[in-house]
């Protein structure tokens, strides 16, 4: 390599390590105009492409890695894998990128990990319990092996039925979360703790969440209530009303885009599998299209004010068309988007598609609060999720957003109450089909038969038929929510007994 190729590969390396894509992404295009049998570059920039968001691109790179002879080719099998599952919506491909990687590398334990995470979420329990079985005879208790082995232990106990807490998984599995990395310790310690609360033990089960969520924290950046109440306070502002900018929504017969959004913890998923049983309806599940064009609209909400009608509907257009890429449509009336923390975007969504229909779903506020609590969130998106009070803060900014919401958008905001549904299913799933003006499906009640592949942490939840033990669960641990109600209630929200 030339001193002028040797400089830019420099620079390049450079720019991506400070996380500057774009321009390093120019550069290694150069290199590879120059070279194209450079496997690093490819392997690079398939990286990069991956994480501003452009998932085919990053593929087609990945290939060209492996095609040029890339050193550890199951790992670029493991990325590939990664984006089809998680981005491209393409589980089978996935799945055969997986064990390509394991065909090389029958021991590699990431590969292992991610083929049980998409069984899981297929709902397949005994292979994933097989791959997740190998991980333990493969790996060692040190290094990247304790993560792993960390990893897959949190899975195991959630997979086996536990009868009581002396029984040896669970034993092991206690031993094992004592040291480690901060992130697959406190996966394990948060399964630990479901475990406890399954078994009844609920003061050990708190004291696991505890120490799980004071593991999650080490590397997450704190939160800030002040920003938070900012943040709301510059939403409700600079979003007043309901009027202004229309535009025209024709979509020439495609599905009209239904957002489900909320807290996280609040059902959602429920909502979303139940509607999966009704013909009319196709899910996307959790997408991100929409964070990543609040991103391009910085400073958000400022941005909103000014957006044009023209950009407005290219970015309308770039969302309907990236969704419909990914999901089979024919003949269906609504395609879900199921991101809970679209609930800060509805003045974006209203802006795209005035006339979208959006489902607000909300549960008893401790109840949420704990379940936040209870749940490895992941700490860069929810970094008050690992305090009950920092928990309970952004709940009140939560709901004074959510009525803001809804006073503007009334008639367009659905409220669904998981309360009132475990307790009268029939009832309040038909006002849901009323709003959306579909009719009756005795199949939507029976949402745990579905052969689908659900992509969040409620992926066994929904496999059950409805059952009521998460509604008031926050009862069983009362004794150390005191603090966290005291805030709620002199903030004023109404907590029903």
């Amino acid at each position: 390599m030339n001193n002028d190729l040797a400089r830019i590969q420099r620079q390049a390396l450079e720019l991506l390590n400070q996380g500057r894509y774009a321009e390093s992404i120019t550069l290694h295009q150069r290199l590879l105009t120059v070279n194209p049998e450079f496997a690093e570059a490819w392997f690079n920039l398939g990286y990069m492409m991956n994480a501003i968001g452009r998932h085919s691109q990053a593929v087609e790179a990945y290939r060209k890695s492996l095609a040029n002879g890339i050193s550890r080719p199951e790992e670029v099998h493991l990325n590939i894998a990664v984006i089809y599952s998680d981005h491209l919506r393409l589980d089978e491909e996935a799945e055969t990128e997986l064990q390509r990687a394991l065909a090389i590398a029958p021991a590699y334990g990431p590969a292992l990990l991610n083929l049980g995470n998409l069984q899981e979420e297929r709902g397949e329990r005994e292979k994933a319990v097989v791959c997740y079985e190998s991980i333990l005879s493969a790996t060692a208790d040190d290094g990247d092996g304790l993560s792993l082995r960390q990893n897959a232990f949190a899975r195991l106990i959630q997979l086996q039925p536990l009868g009581q807490i002396s029984e040896p998984l669970l034993q092991k599995a206690i031993s094992v979360a004592q040291s480690g990395p901060p992130e697959s310790r406190a996966n394990l310690l948060f399964a630990v703790g479901r475990a406890y609360d399954l078994l009844g033990s609920f003061d050990s089960a708190f004291n696991a969440f505890q120490d799980a969520n004071t593991q999650a924290r080490i590397n997450a950046a704190p939160y800030n209530p002040s920003a938070q109440e900012k943040f709301v306070d510059d939403l409700i502002r600079t979003t007043p009303s309901n009027q202004g900018h229309r535009r025209n929504e024709t979509q020439h017969g495609r599905p009209a885009p239904l957002f489900i959004c909320g807290m996280f913890r609040s059902g959602s998923t429920l909502v979303e599998q139940m509607l999966a049983a009704h013909p009319a309806v196709a899910t996307a599940g959790e997408i991100d299209y929409l964070p990543r064009l609040a991103i391009q609209l910085k400073p958000l909400p400022n941005s909103l004010s000014t957006l044009s009608d023209d950009i407005a509907k290219s970015m309308a257009n770039g969302y309907t068309k990236h969704l419909f890429g990914l999901f089979p449509t024919d003949g269906k009336t609504y395609l879900t988007d199921k991101r809970c923390d679209n609930q800060l975007l509805i003045g974006l969504i209203k802006r795209l598609f005035p006339s979208a229909k959006i489902i607000h779903t909300k549960r008893h506020p401790i109840d949420n609060a704990l379940s936040i609590f209870m749940q490895h969130m992941n700490p860069r998106a929810t970094p008050y999720a690992t305090d009950l009070l920092e928990i309970g803060h952004y709940y009140t900014q939560y709901r004074r957003l959510m009525s803001h919401w809804t006073r503007i958008h009334e008639g367009s905001i659905f409220d669904f109450d998981y309360d009132l549904f475990v307790r009268n299913p029939e009832t309040e799933l038909k006002r849901l089909l009323d709003f959306l003006e579909l009719r009756w499906e005795d199949r939507c009640l029976d949402f745990h038969q579905l052969k689908n592949t659900v992509k969040t942490a409620s992926y066994w939840q929904v496999r059950k038929p409805l059952y009521v033990e998460s509604s008031g669960r926050w009862r069983h641990y009362a004794k150390h929510l005191g603090p966290l109600r005291l805030l709620l209630e002199e903030s004023g929200i109404k907590l029903e007994d």
